[in-house]
């Protein structure tokens, strides 16, 4: 499960999206419940925001079950998710996440399409009022990968049919059965084991 990511490096374009915060820092070791960037098309305009990582309903009462996750086999039927997912989608941007696999103590591992390359998830998010407050959360959808969990990482032009409201269902439905996106891995130390540390050497190989 791709319960870890990071984002250090982006491109000019990217960061002269609207929305882009100013004080936007690389991020090497982003958990659930941190606050990360997404990317949403709102009245044709394709924008930038801080949410947290946790899809939060503005009709849920237990805050402590804010999924990180959500299925791509399943996403347009669960009542979590399934509004979200017609509704409000969004793409995460991403430079790979991490892996953990072993059976004492396991290892981890940098996944990524290729040394400083970007890619971006495909998500769903969600707008919560305090008081006068909306603060804005997300989920990354996720697919079968092996006997574990990865995100559903998008091309382009997937990019762009995930983010169009007038994309009809049936393409959506192509989308998050699209196959697994070609990736490199590489054996890290364990420095990044631990969730407090955020910093390059998060990727100290083995």
């Amino acid at each position: 499960m791709c319960g870890r990511y990071a984002l250090f490096r982006w491109s000019q374009a990217f960061a002269a999206l609207p929305g882009f915060p100013s004080d936007q820092r690389a991020q090497w070791n982003i958990s659930p419940g941190a606050s990360v960037l997404i990317q949403r098309q709102l009245d044709g305009q394709v924008q930038l925001a801080r949410a947290r990582w946790g899809l939060t309903p503005p009709w849920l009462t237990d805050l402590s079950r804010t999924p990180a996750h959500a299925r791509a086999e399943t996403l347009a039927e669960q009542p979590m998710f399934r509004e979200a997912f017609r509704l409000r989608r969004c793409l995460l941007p991403a430079n790979g996440f991490y892996e953990w696999r072993g059976t004492a103590r396991k290892r981890p591992y940098w996944v990524t399409p290729g040394e400083g390359a970007s890619l971006f998830y495909a998500g769903i998010w969600e707008a919560y009022p305090v008081q006068e407050q909306v603060w804005l959360s997300c989920a990354v959808v996720t697919q079968a990968a092996m006997n574990q969990r990865r995100p559903l990482i998008l091309d382009e032009a997937g990019q762009a049919a995930w983010l169009d409201p007038q994309t009809p269902l049936v393409r959506l439905q192509e989308l998050l059965a699209s196959p697994q996106a070609s990736l490199r891995e590489r054996a890290l130390a364990h420095l990044v084991n631990d969730p407090q540390l955020d910093g390059p050497q998060c990727l100290t190989p083995a």
